[in-house]
């Protein structure tokens, strides 16, 4: 998805476009995580976000500071947004192994 919002019009309340920009986001993000994965390997949805005041501007951002930086711009008064979400199948990243010690080694009792 690759939007400009309006994030000010006469007709409609400043926090109500907020919420529905939000809403519409969302849904969007839901729906493609429903589809099916390209390959076996992969494990999940990943996104691939930008935001900014328009589309020169805009910078890379998580997800989460997405709905964040929507809140910002409103209180910014900003006229409108411009929001970039792509989606990539990612592999599921290996786990961490951490060493155990037995219980030889540190033992205090005999």
């Amino acid at each position: 998805m690759k939007k400009i919002f309006k994030l000010q019009d006469e007709k409609r309340h400043p926090d109500r476009i907020v919420e529905a920009i939000k809403h519409e986001i969302r849904k969007y993000v839901k729906r493609e995580r429903r589809k099916k994965l390209p390959d076996a390997e992969k494990m999940f949805w990943d996104f691939d976000c930008k935001f900014g005041e328009n589309a020169q501007s805009a910078e890379v951002v998580t997800f989460n500071d997405i709905i964040a930086g929507l809140d910002g711009a409103a209180k910014a008064g900003w006229s409108e947004c411009y929001i970039e979400i792509l989606s990539r199948a990612e592999v599921k990243p290996p786990r961490a192994v951490t060493p155990t010690t037995s219980g030889d080694e540190g033992s205090d009792t005999l």
